[in-house]
């Protein structure tokens, strides 16, 4: 069920006090609608107060989060989505999609004629199901479905890995569930443990798709989906189906044919910052791995960011330990996430960060997707990543919401690989190319990210 009023209230306050969205920013935002608006008969929603198709609980608590003017991604699929239709959306991070797929959810499961919490004191037959990638995603969406849901009767819950928390988790879905948000894996623990039944699901949302297919889950998201028996999910036809995305590999474009009904829209919206100065990216060489610390202490010292939050990204678990050490001898406030970490240590980590009592977070990628962190100064690249999609979603920590930002990136000749798509990303975000970074690409050739614009076919709802 949905945390006691206390633990709510705390969530509308950090709503409220959050950095503001710096809206001059998001009009400049290119937004991109197919079929358009005016063939799917719908207008975009200029304002929260002209959205007549939300539920009146779901509007009273948009105004106690504080929510005035919606952001470009809820403007467009608020109205798609409570008409009625299937969506591919391309929202990138920081664009406020969680609410853009949680309003009509929560709105449309509050006005069916259902009782609320369906269950039967061993199982949980919930009419909304999201599923995202990462633990720390999957509790992001479930605080804001908490806020959401607040005194509408509907009631909420949570499923993912970690171990110390399944008893809780299994506890609350045998009381009745309306929506749950959950990772792949332990969701399909849930339902062959009988306790969750998706016969009566009317929503699925994916969160991250390419991240969720980046990291092995489609077979799991398969089963889920498209699992079969008594208990097993509607159709395609029987349900409404979101799928959200940073990128639209070829991946995520067969997900939406074989998940999404013939007719359904795909919404892209730009980056914040992808055009413009928002986040201002330095790129600096390092001959080799030893000389990056002596490096990331002339950033965290030279470059204003000092007693500000800075989010260190590496590439492996070990690095991330050790360098939260090291950075602890250098008298920096830091602490660190990583995959083996237990779920209370990631959890009480992002708490210490958000709250500013940490100043540096070193993280593997656990963090580079979906995370929001209010308020980051600066993200530096430790280790460059693989892909460009995932230095492009790192880099999003910072600069959020059109807010100005900066992030730091250190290079090695090992990452000449990447060196082309990360010229192009500087290039296009009109920021300076250093002279050595040319020189890696020509060396390393590039192979571009697989993150581009939908282009592939659409069925037109004509």
């Amino acid at each position: 069920m949905c945390s006691p009023i206390s633990e709510i209230e705390k969530l509308f306050e950090s709503s409220r006090n959050a950095t503001g969205i710096n809206f001059d920013k998001y009009e400049e935002i290119p937004v991109e609608v197919v079929p358009t608006m005016e063939k799917l008969e719908v207008v975009a929603m200029e304002s929260f107060t002209a959205a007549t198709e939300l539920a009146g609980p779901v509007m009273d608590n948009i105004n106690r989060a504080g929510y005035d003017k919606p952001t470009p991604v809820q403007k467009h699929a608020l109205p798609i989505l409570c008409k009625g239709y299937d969506i591919m959306a391309c929202a990138q991070t920081g664009s406020g999609k969680t609410a853009a797929f949680l309003l009509p959810m929560i709105s449309t499961i509050i006005n069916a004629p259902v009782p609320p919490g369906q269950g039967n004191g061993r199982a949980s037959w919930p009419r909304g199901l999201i599923l995202a990638p990462t633990r720390e995603l999957v509790q992001q969406i479930f605080d804001e479905a908490r806020k959401f849901t607040y005194k509408t009767g509907l009631a909420c819950a949570v499923a993912y890995g970690g171990g110390e928390n399944m008893r809780d988790q299994l506890r609350e879905v045998e009381r009745g569930v309306d929506l749950m948000c959950a990772a792949p894996g332990r969701l399909v623990d849930f339902i062959e443990r009988g306790k969750v039944k998706l016969s009566e699901i009317k929503f699925l949302t994916l969160d991250e798709a390419d991240r969720m297919l980046d990291m092995g889950f489609e077979p799991q998201i398969r089963q889920i989906v498209q699992g079969g028996g008594p208990d097993s999910m509607p159709d395609n036809m029987a349900r409404q189906t979101l799928l959200f995305s940073a990128t639209f590999p070829r991946e995520v474009q067969r997900l939406a044919e074989d998940f999404l009904k013939r007719d359904f829209a795909t919404l892209t919206v730009g980056r914040v910052g992808a055009a413009t100065d928002t986040i201002v990216q330095k790129v600096l060489y390092a001959r080799d791995s030893s000389e990056k610390r002596g490096m990331l202490v002339d950033v965290l010292l030279s470059q204003g960011v000092e007693g500000q939050r800075v989010l260190v990204f590496v590439a492996t678990k070990r690095e991330a330990d050790m360098l939260e050490e090291f950075l602890y001898h250098e008298r920096f406030p830091a602490t660190s996430i990583h995959g083996d970490r237990t779920q209370s240590e990631r959890e009480q980590a992002l708490k210490s960060f958000r709250a500013g009592r940490e100043k540096v977070l070193v993280a593997t990628d656990v963090c580079a997707r979906g995370i929001d962190i209010p308020d980051v100064a600066m993200v530096v690249n430790y280790d460059m990543p693989s892909s460009i999609d995932d230095y492009v979603h790192r880099i999003g920590r910072t600069g959020r919401a059109g807010n100005d930002g900066n992030a730091t990136s250190f290079i090695t000749p090992k990452d000449a690989k990447i060196a082309k798509d990360l010229e192009k990303i500087l290039v296009d975000a009109h920021q300076e190319v250093p002279d050595f970074l040319d020189g890696l690409a020509r060396s390393g050739g590039g192979f571009m990210g697989r993150g581009q614009p939908f282009v592939g076919h659409y069925r037109s709802v004509e």
